[in-house]
């Protein structure tokens, strides 16, 4: 057999595995590699990767929307109408009347080439993709209190080496499985871990200490833990005062969050509060990780930054084996967002309303910088411009099932329907593309080459192993083609979009000059920044100073707010959201997967047992969940891991179970990430001839 070394199309990890090639027509087969992040281990996910490779929905021609119905199309017909629609749109409402929607799936040069693609061939600012779901909270304050966002500065395995973790709003143990490796090992070596959940779940199983609070108080709680960590004397004032500005700020507002108080804001007993605070503060080495748990709120960004504020204090990011963290969750949510999917962002992170990196990049790309688009808006505001007459009329998704992930999906579609003409790019025909009035298909992860850079900032190598279906091209492709149409000449090579990727990012945060798919093979990958061809790349950020104007980092003063919705008499519980084991976003993929769909063939609502004994309700009823915004229909898992007051809803699911027919678009001011985390719901139990 042939074997080619990749990566699984899933979360962050990129875990490496390896597909070895069978005789047509049998899928290739999939093990796992001894890849650094994974290291031999692979989740079920992962395992049933190659089972969409032949999958019998597989899109294998273009399809376009005539007298209601999606019919079969050549690519010229499909091409075309995208086209005219397009030409049709700018001439009368202007460039700004065309939008982009990408996915933190996308390759790095695809994630490139699609900001590129908006700014240059469409001249639009509106391109934004489903990354602001996922992480921009804590991107936005590693940015002001880092001077930069990379999720973890620091390699996956030093977590094995930490005495003291902190997890805030994270469930690898079901999210991300082959993580889990290291925080064993840190366990087994005496490490002490904490997790903070308002769930049981199965990561806070394996704790030293489980902090369970309401949903919405992590703020407060961090607030708290700081207030605690000064009275106690465990901050770290020479670290303080030589790395760091702002403390004395930060410092008189926590004076206000003193235990007892923080108790009844969050739920979390005092002496936990306490044990948290010594484990952190006695330990000689420990981070500080946060995740959507902590994010996903209207005060993500501020919360995110208490976190931060509690680890300044302690001295801990740029040390061995300690730091503060941030778990990314989409497979290229790193890169996605480093190359100019984000509304405000040109590749290498620089900030598309900064004069220089404008034209920086619009030298690589050969354009004025003043025919450069200004910054655009994120995903949510986007999604809510479509269709209104000053604003997008025609849509562009690429690897997003924006039906099912975004919140308030009734508003959604409702907004994708008035659009003059909706384009989706995708391998399955998703909720969204169901929707849309051209699909072209595209090629899956075994059918490309490309570059992602997982949770680390490690950029590694995504390799061809087949061919793609007859009649199927990857988005490289479908992006040249319709900037052909457009008068535009883009490359539809990945070697030659990254080598180009390089030179734009060159100088920026994010730099990538040094980087080249040959040094990516020979060291199992870089770790951005890389400035040169002999830069030895960048693990660990931080040990020599922040890059911040004044080398510091940014202590910032964040005080707790109420959720946008909190319960009330017509809505009287809390709902949370979150992912499961067997599934992955939007389960476009995942849901399709035979031996996935076996153990998760539906989605459940988790109640604790008090909370259902008084609603009537028994194990694998019915149950209605309705919030202001509509209603979805789960069976009930009765379950002592929740709180009594709040109820969990997995997002994969679309239709009457999309969990996300109920979220609040309510959107962070700094990130506007929306508020998936917290909102009011109520319960009603439904008879099953309903």
């Amino acid at each position: 057999m042939t074997s080619v070394a990749t990566h699984c199309p899933y979360c962050s990890l990129q875990c490496g595995v390896t597909m070895r090639i069978q005789a047509a027509p049998r899928p290739p087969l999939l093990e796992p590699d001894d890849f650094p992040t994974n290291r031999g281990g692979l989740c079920a996910k992962g395992w049933s990767a190659a089972e969409l490779l032949d999958h019998p929905d597989r899109l294998t021609t273009p399809l376009v929307r005539d007298n209601g119905e999606l019919r079969p199309s050549t690519w010229d017909e499909a091409l075309d109408r995208v086209t005219a629609a397009i030409k049709t749109a700018q001439a009368r409402y202007g460039p700004e009347s065309v939008g982009c929607f990408g996915g933190g799936g996308l390759t790095n040069e695809k994630a490139y080439q699609f900001g590129k693609f908006a700014r240059v061939a469409l001249r639009t600012p509106y391109i934004d993709y489903n990354g602001r779901f996922c992480m921009s909270s804590a991107a936005t304050a590693g940015n002001r209190a880092f001077g930069v966002d990379r999720g973890l500065p620091f390699p996956l395995a030093d977590i094995a080496g930490a005495q003291t973790v902190l997890l805030v709003g994270s469930n690898p143990a079901d999210t991300m499985p082959p993580a889990m490796q290291y925080f064993d090992t840190g366990r087994a070596n005496g490490a002490a871990h904490i997790v903070v959940d308002p769930r049981y779940t199965a990561t806070a199983k394996g704790s030293t200490l489980h902090l369970q609070p309401t949903p919405g108080t992590d703020l407060a709680l961090a607030n708290g833990l700081l207030h605690i960590a000064i009275r106690e004397g465990y901050v770290d004032q020479a670290y303080v005062d030589t790395r760091t500005s702002g403390f004395a700020a930060v410092r008189a507002a926590v004076a206000a969050y003193w235990p007892d108080r923080v108790e009844r804001m969050t739920g979390v007993p005092v002496a936990h509060l306490r044990r948290a605070v010594e484990l952190l503060g006695t330990a000689r080495s420990a981070m500080i990780l946060t995740a959507r748990g902590a994010e996903q709120h209207r005060n993500g960004t501020d919360t995110t930054q208490a976190w931060i504020n509690l680890a300044l204090a302690l001295g801990l990011p740029g040390r061995p084996y300690s730091g503060f963290g941030t778990v990314t969750g989409q497979g290229n949510g790193q890169g996605g967002r480093e190359h100019g999917q984000k509304a405000d962002q040109l590749p290498g992170y620089r900030r598309i309303d900064d004069p220089a990196a404008r034209a920086h990049v619009a030298a690589v790309w050969g354009i004025d910088p003043d025919d450069l688009p200004g910054p655009g808006v994120s995903a949510v505001e986007l999604l809510d411009r479509c269709g209104r007459p000053d604003g997008v009329r025609v849509l562009l998704v690429l690897a997003s099932n924006v039906v099912v992930s975004a919140p308030d999906r009734n508003r959604v579609r409702e907004r994708l329907g008035a659009l003059d003409l909706l384009v989706v790019s995708d391998f399955f025909l998703s909720e969204t593309a169901a929707l849309a009035d051209v699909v072209f298909p595209t090629a899956q992860w075994a059918e490309e080459d490309g570059t992602m850079t997982n949770l680390e900032g490690r950029v590694l190598r995504r390799r061809r192993v087949l061919d793609p279906p007859p009649g199927v091209h990857d988005d490289l492709t479908l992006m040249s083609l319709l900037a052909e149409r457009l008068g535009h000449s883009f490359s539809a090579d990945p070697r030659t979009v990254f080598d180009e990727l390089r030179r734009a990012s060159a100088g920026g945060i994010a730099d990538y000059a040094g980087i080249s798919y040959e040094r990516v093979d020979a060291e199992q990958g870089v770790f951005w920044p890389c400035p040169s061809d002999d830069h030895p790349g960048t693990p660990h950020l931080f040990a020599d100073g922040f890059p911040t104007p004044d080398g510091r980092a940014r202590f910032i003063r964040v005080d707790h707010t109420e959720p946008a919705e909190t319960p009330d008499r017509e809505f009287p519980y809390v709902l949370t959201t979150g992912r499961v084991m067997q599934q992955y976003q939007s389960g476009n993929q995942t849901r399709r997967a035979r031996s996935l769909h076996a153990s998760a063939t539906d989605p459940k609502v988790e109640l604790h047992p008090d909370l259902a004994r008084r609603l009537g309700i028994d194990a694998a009823d019915l149950v209605e969940l309705r919030t202001r915004r509509g209603r979805a229909v789960f069976r009930a898992l009765i379950t002592n891991t929740i709180r009594p007051d709040t109820v969990f809803a997995p997002f994969h699911w679309g239709g009457e179970q999309s969990a996300n027919a109920l979220t609040d678009p309510a959107l962070d001011p700094h990130s506007k990430m929306p508020a998936f985390k917290v909102c009011a719901v109520a319960i009603t139990p439904i008879k099953e001839d309903r």
